[in-house]
């Protein structure tokens, strides 16, 4: 399987392919998504959820079964990892733990980002909204992403902003006078929501093991 040479050739820790298959939570939850992604489509989508909050459970990793999926997705460490219902990731992108690709809860339909082929999005980051991401860009640890990124860039920053195209310095004049720095949503708040919501995913599972007490 491709992900498998995929999980062997970027991660120096991996010894093998038995490895990967049995103690990799990244693999696991790319593999239950695609299980659950093909439930979602045949709209038994009580069953794609079922498996999906399975997937969850045992891998820290929260995918929703109507995220696009492209080929080798590879999803270093995991734990904290979303990834919203109208999300798209193409081929040969790396996450790292703790990275959000989610909502404003502003917009309507298509809700979340779209990761184009070969993104790397750095541990902890939040992309939000329906931004585009584009070919080769990588974001960086930390970064809260409110805008398109182009092809080749590296963004950085709360709210992220381009510091690099294809490892050439972006002008920080060029990218004032290419940002809307008034119409953009609060990180803060939405950080400060992400965080309710999984609290409130908390509490209720804390509550489901009394229950069974």
């Amino acid at each position: 399987m491709g992900i498998i040479k995929t999980y062997k050739q970027r991660d120096p820790a991996c010894r093998n392919a038995l490895e990967v298959i049995l103690l990799y939570p990244g693999f696991k939850a790319v593999v239950d998504h695609r299980i659950a992604h093909f439930f979602y489509r045949i709209k038994l989508k009580f069953i794609a959820r079922a498996i999906s909050q399975c997937s969850r459970f045992w891998t820290g990793i929260e995918i929703h079964p109507g995220a696009t999926i492209g080929k080798s997705l590879f999803i270093d460490h995991g734990t904290g990892v979303v990834i919203g219902e109208t999300a798209e990731i193409g081929n040969y992108c790396t996450l790292y733990q703790g990275v959000t690709l989610g909502g404003t809860g502003k917009d309507v339909g298509k809700r979340h980002p779209t990761l184009e082929d070969d993104v790397m999005v750095g541990a902890g980051a939040k992309i939000l909204g329906p931004v585009t991401i584009g070919k080769h860009a990588k974001v960086a640890a930390g970064a809260v992403v409110l805008i398109d990124i182009p092809k080749r860039a590296t963004a950085v920053g709360i709210p992220a902003r381009v510091v690099r195209i294809a490892d050439k310095k972006v002008d920080d004049d060029e990218l004032r006078a290419d940002q809307d720095w008034v119409n953009i949503p609060d990180p803060v708040a939405q950080e400060l929501c992400r965080m309710t919501v999984t609290i409130d995913r908390l509490e209720k599972r804390i509550n489901e093991l009394e229950d069974k007490k």
